[in-house]
């Protein structure tokens, strides 16, 4: 997976502020489990805002870089095309 964590803090943004998932619960779990079982491999300059805590149950309660925001806008911008 190349950018889990971006993936990550993109759908908890769509999720929990937009409340308008970009996947389903499942696929999310997924990922937030792929991340925890590889989080010390993991290089990403927002790994820090996503804690090992907020994997295990599963949300994500924190602050959104703009470039989240952003990236969530292009993804949806991209799948209406």
């Amino acid at each position: 997976m190349k950018n889990p964590i971006a993936k990550y803090l993109m759908c908890s943004y769509a999720y929990y502020v937009e409340d308008n998932p970009l996947v389903s619960d499942d696929e999310f779990d997924q990922l937030a489990q792929f991340i925890l079982e590889n989080y010390d491999a993991i290089d990403h300059p927002h790994k820090s805002l996503v804690t090992k805590a907020d994997l295990e149950a599963g949300t994500y309660l924190g602050n959104y870089p703009a470039i989240v925001k952003g990236a969530v806008r292009s993804w949806r911008m991209q799948a209406s095309q």
